[in-house]
């Protein structure tokens, strides 16, 4: 908790880099009226939330260069992530060069009043344009596009993202598994799908339906998962070709485009 989520932004992503869940401003105390139960109630319902995480955790774990965008890129970046996900994604991002040619999109457990300030953080890490992804936007080569919303983004066409409430009942929001999931079913070139550090078991499902449809899938390993959950769903299902350290992931990634050329 802070005094002021927007004043402490460098603060609140740092505290998630090292595993934090959620952010949020320290209630009102001795207020009377709406703001004072609203921010209360804000609270409790992270903490419920994160109390629906830990049980579904597994037993043994608690401005920029500018460039062309194609239209149709032929690869798309897929990561999920969410505990010690930024600073993971921030490492992944950093590996990318101005000239990368895949369209990344990025799934990170988050409330979506923290999604700009997200973009503007990740932005130092990257010379690649990231911004936070619209109804009806197209994945573009060269771009980050990050979900913004407390509703699921999906791909509602081959080449046109959007958002959705179903599932109703997943309380991963947004969910990686969703959007991995109508990715395997959409997109009509390749996959990369990349799942980091995250607790719980988001993600594992929908990388495996990636795997099964022939597509490249990372998932990162123990040692350098700030919690080894959401990884260590997927290597228990077999949905990673490949379970590597941080520090190997983006490399691996611009080696498998290369080859895909």
């Amino acid at each position: 908790m802070t005094a002021s989520i927007e004043a402490n932004l460098v603060g609140v992503y740092e505290a998630m880099g090292h595993g934090a869940l959620d952010a949020v401003d320290i209630p009102s105390v001795g207020i009377e009226g709406n703001a004072s139960s609203q921010s209360a109630r804000l609270l409790t319902n992270k903490i419920a939330t994160i109390g629906k995480l830990i049980g579904d955790a597994p037993a043994k774990t608690k401005r920029r260069m500018s460039r062309d965008a194609e239209p149709t890129p032929r690869r798309l970046i897929a990561i999920g992530a969410s505990a010690g996900g930024p600073a993971a994604v921030a490492a992944v991002l950093s590996a990318f060069p101005v000239d990368f040619d895949g369209a990344i999109v990025l799934v990170q457990h988050l409330d979506a009043q923290f999604v700009p300030g997200l973009t503007d953080w990740l932005g130092q890490h990257t010379p690649l344009p990231i911004r936070p992804a619209r109804e009806k936007d197209s994945p573009q080569a060269g771009t980050v596009l990050v979900a913004s919303s407390a509703d699921h983004l999906v791909f509602k066409s081959a080449q046109q993202l959007g958002y959705t409430p179903s599932p109703k009942d997943n309380f991963y929001r947004p969910s990686v598994d969703v959007f991995f999931g109508s990715a395997a079913q959409w997109w009509p070139g390749s996959v990369i799908g990349v799942l980091l550090t995250g607790m719980g078991r988001d993600g594992a499902r929908g990388l495996r339906q990636l795997r099964d449809k022939g597509h490249l899938t990372i998932a990162q390993d123990r040692a350098t998962s700030a919690v080894y959950g959401m990884p260590k769903a997927a290597a228990e299902i077999g949905a990673a070709v490949d379970i590597l350290p941080l520090s190997a992931i983006g490399s691996r990634i611009i080696e498998a485009c290369e080859r895909s050329t």
